[in-house]
C-alpha cells in the first residue's frame, strides 16, 4: 500500500502524512474519468524546446507522488527522441518534497544522439530548485538473444477484492481531512495479493505481490504505456523493506520517502491490461532499504523491472 495513505493513529496521520515522504506515494485521487485524469497528467505543455510544464492534483496530500515525477520526466525525454525509439532504462534521484500547489518545470538536456541509442537527462524543478533529476536511455527496436525468469503463481486478479474496498474497511480510521481524497476514485487499479495491514502490521518475509493496470483503456502508444507504467512502478514498493519489520510509514516514529528509482523495459506491453508487481527487499541497513520489482504480464512474459532504495528511519 502506500507510504501516506493511512495511519494506525488517527490523530496523528496528518502529522505523519506531512513528515515522512519527500514524495507522495499515494497516486492522485480522479476528479472526473480516470483516464482522462491520467492522460491529462502525462500530457505536458511544451513551452520552450526541451522544457515542458505539468501540473499536479490537489488532494490534501502536501507531497507530489512519487510515479508523477518519473512517469513526467519520461513524456518530457520521449518528446524529444524520434517515435520508434522507446526508453529501456531509467535512473531517478528523489531530491527535494514535490509541491502539489505549483507547476513542476522539466528540463531535457539531449546528451546523445547515436544510431542505435539516445541519452537524455531530465530535472524536475520547483520554485528554482531541482526536486527530481533522472537519466533515460532509448533504443531502436533490434532482435537478439533472449531468456528470462519465470512469472511465478499468483490467483487470478478477478479473484481478489479492488485495492478500493481495502480502503474503505480502512477509511474509517482516517482523520476526516482525508477522507475523501483518501476514498476517491485513482485511474489506477491495484489488487493485492495477501495486502499488509498499515494500521497493524507485523512482521512477514519481504516479499509481496499485486495485479495493477490503468482503470481504463489507453491510446495505442507504445510509450504512453511505458510512462504509464513508470507511474505504476513507485506503488507500494517501498513498503516491501518495511515487512520484516513490523512497521508502517503513519506511525510518529517511522520517516520514510524514496531516495532513488530505476526501470527497465525488456518486452512490449499494454499498462492498461493487467501486470504482476512481484517485489522483494534483500536488505535493510543504514537506515536504507533496498527493495526490487518485476513486472510480468498475464502470458508470463516478463516485461520490465525495478530496483528502489528508500529512507527507512525510526526516530526514539
Amino acid at each position: 500500500m502506500p507510504q501516506d495513505s493511512t495511519s494506525h493513529a488517527p490523530k496523528s496521520a496528518q502529522k505523519s502524512a506531512q513528515k515522512n515522504a519527500q514524495t507522495n506515494t499515494q497516486p492522485p485521487a480522479s476528479g472526473g474519468s480516470p483516464k482522462n485524469d491520467l492522460i491529462a497528467l502525462l500530457d505536458l505543455e511544451e513551452i520552450e524546446k526541451n522544457h515542458y510544464r505539468a501540473t499536479s492534483p490537489n488532494e490534501g496530500w502536501q507531497r507530489v507522488y512519487g510515479g508523477q515525477v518519473i512517469g513526467q520526466a519520461l513524456v518530457a525525454a520521449s518528446r524529444t527522441v524520434p517515435d520508434e525509439r522507446s526508453a529501456h532504462s531509467l535512473h531517478g534521484y528523489f531530491l527535494r518534497a514535490g509541491d502539489t500547489s505549483v507547476p513542476i518545470l522539466y528540463k531535457v538536456d539531449r546528451i546523445r544522439d547515436g544510431r542505435s541509442f539516445n541519452t537524455r537527462r531530465v530535472v524536475a524543478i520547483q520554485h528554482g530548485r531541482p526536486i527530481f533529476n533522472m537519466s533515460i536511455s532509448f533504443q531502436v527496436p533490434e532482435q537478439g538473444f533472449s531468456h528470462q525468469f519465470d512469472m511465478p503463481g499468483a490467483p487470478a486478479p478477478e479473484t481478489l477484492p479492488d485495492e478500493e474496498a481495502l480502503r474503505e474497511t480502512w477509511a474509517e480510521q482516517m482523520p476526516p481531512e482525508f477522507a475523501e481524497s483518501f476514498n476517491r476514485e485513482r485511474p489506477i487499479e491495484i489488487r493485492p495479493i495477501d495486502p499488509m495491514d498499515v494500521f497493524h502490521p507485523e512482521k512477514r518475509p519481504p516479499r509481496q505481490m499485486c495485479w495493477m493496470k490503468s482503470r481504463e483503456s489507453l491510446p495505442d502508444d507504445p510509450r504512453l504505456h511505458q510512462c504509464v507504467l513508470a507511474y505504476l512502478s513507485d506503488w507500494s514498493l517501498l513498503d516491501t523493506a518495511t515487512l520484516p519489520h513490523a512497521v508502517s510509514f503513519m506511525q510518529d516514529n517511522m520517516q520514510m520517502a524514496s531516495l532513488d528509482h530505476a526501470m527497465w523495459f525488456h518486452r512490449p506491453f499494454r499498462a492498461d491490461e493487467w501486470l504482476l508487481y512481484v517485489q522483494d527487499s534483500p536488505s535493510a541497513s543504514s537506515s536504507r532499504g533496498l527493495n526490487r520489482g518485476l513486472v510480468y504480464d498475464r502470458k508470463g512474459s516478463l516485461v520490465a523491472s525495478a530496483a528502489q532504495e528508500g529512507l527507512m528511519r525510526q526516530h526514539g
